[in-house]
C-alpha cells in the first residue's frame, strides 16, 4: 500500500469522528450483550452499527467542509487537504449501504429502527442543526437506539417505554452539551440550532434536566415502579447522576465556561447510557 493511500484511509478514518463513533459501537454492543443476545447477533448489530455511525461521521465533515475551511478547523481532514469531499462523500454512502444491509439479516424492526436512527442523523447534518428544531433528530435517533437490542433478538419486540424515554432523553443531552466547545465557530458560519439560540449556561442546564429525565426513567421503569424492586446498582448510578446534575446547575448559574459545563454534562450522560445497560435485561419491560 503507497504511502498516499495510507493517507487517504488515515484522513478518512479521521472524517468518521473516531471517538463518538466507537462510543455509539460499543453502548451497541453492550446493549446488545445486556438484553442476552446471542454471538452472532450481536456481532452482526455491532457491525451494522459501527458501518452507520462512520456514514454519520463522514456526512458531517463533507457537508461542513466549506465551514470548516472557513474556521480553519486543523482538525477535519477535509479542511487540511488530506482528502478530498467526494472521496468522503463516496465513502459515507458506501457505510450507509453497509449499514443498512448488515441490519437485514436481524429483521425488518432492526432495519426500520436503524433506518430512523441513521436518517435522524444525516438530516441533522443536511441543515437540521441550523434550525430551532436541532435537538429533534437527536430525540428521534437516540430514541430509538435502545430497541436496536429488542429488535436484533430472535423474537424482536420493541424496547419498553421507558427505556424509549431514556435513550431521547440521552440524545437530547448529546446535542445540547456537544456543540457548545464550538458555538463561536458555529456564530461565524450562520450555524443557530437550538443551543445556539439559547446559550451556553441554559443550555447545559437543560441537557442536565434531561439526564436527570432519563434517569428517573431508567431507575423507575427497569423496576416497573416498585421501588422496593430497584437494584443498589440502580440506586448508585441514579445517585451519581444527581449529584452531577446539581453540580451542573450550581456551575451554569455562577457563569462557568462551556467547555467545564460539557465535560459534567457528558459525564452525566455516560453513566445515564451505563445504567441503561446496566438494566438491558429489563429492556422489553
Amino acid at each position: 500500500m503507497t504511502g498516499a493511500s495510507l493517507r487517504v484511509i488515515r484522513g478518512l478514518w479521521g472524517s468518521t469522528h473516531p471517538g463518538p463513533t466507537l462510543v455509539v459501537t460499543v453502548l451497541a454492543a453492550a446493549l446488545s450483550l445486556a438484553a442476552g443476545l446471542g454471538p452472532g447477533r450481536i456481532g452482526l448489530l455491532t457491525a451494522a452499527v459501527f458501518a452507520g455511525q462512520l456514514s454519520v461521521g463522514l456526512s458531517n465533515d463533507a457537508f461542513d467542509a466549506a465551514r470548516d475551511r472557513a474556521v480553519g478547523r486543523t482538525d477535519k481532514p477535509i479542511a487540511r487537504g488530506e482528502i478530498s469531499t467526494s472521496a468522503a462523500w463516496t465513502a459515507a454512502f458506501v457505510s450507509l449501504a453497509l449499514a443498512l444491509a448488515l441490519s437485514v439479516p436481524l429483521g425488518l424492526g432492526l432495519v426500520a429502527a436503524h433506518a430512523l436512527f441513521l436518517a435522524s442523523a444525516w438530516s441533522y447534518n443536511a441543515g437540521v442543526k441550523a434550525s430551532p428544531l436541532s435537538i429533534v433528530p437527536f430525540i428521534l435517533g437516540f430514541g430509538a437506539f435502545p430497541a436496536f437490542a429488542t429488535l436484533a433478538a430472535p423474537d424482536p419486540q420493541l424496547a419498553a417505554f421507558w427505556a424509549l424515554l431514556a435513550g431521547g432523553a440521552l440524545g437530547a443531552a448529546i446535542h445540547l452539551t456537544n456543540v457548545l466547545p464550538d458555538l463561536d465557530d458555529d456564530a461565524r458560519t450562520g450555524i443557530s440550532g437550538l443551543p445556539h439560540r439559547l446559550g451556553a449556561r441554559p443550555s447545559a442546564a437543560l441537557a442536565a434536566a434531561a439526564v436527570l429525565t432519563g434517569a428517573i426513567a431508567v431507575t423507575a421503569g427497569a423496576a416497573q415502579g416498585e421501588l422496593a424492586e430497584i437494584p443498589a446498582i440502580s440506586w448508585v448510578f441514579f445517585a451519581l447522576e444527581v449529584a452531577v446534575v446539581l453540580v451542573t446547575f450550581l456551575l451554569a448559574v455562577k457563569g462557568r465556561s462551556g467547555r467545564v459545563l460539557f465535560r459534567l454534562v457528558m459525564l452525566a450522560a455516560l453513566l445515564l447510557a451505563a445504567q441503561l445497560v446496566a438494566a438491558g435485561g429489563s429492556l422489553t419491560g
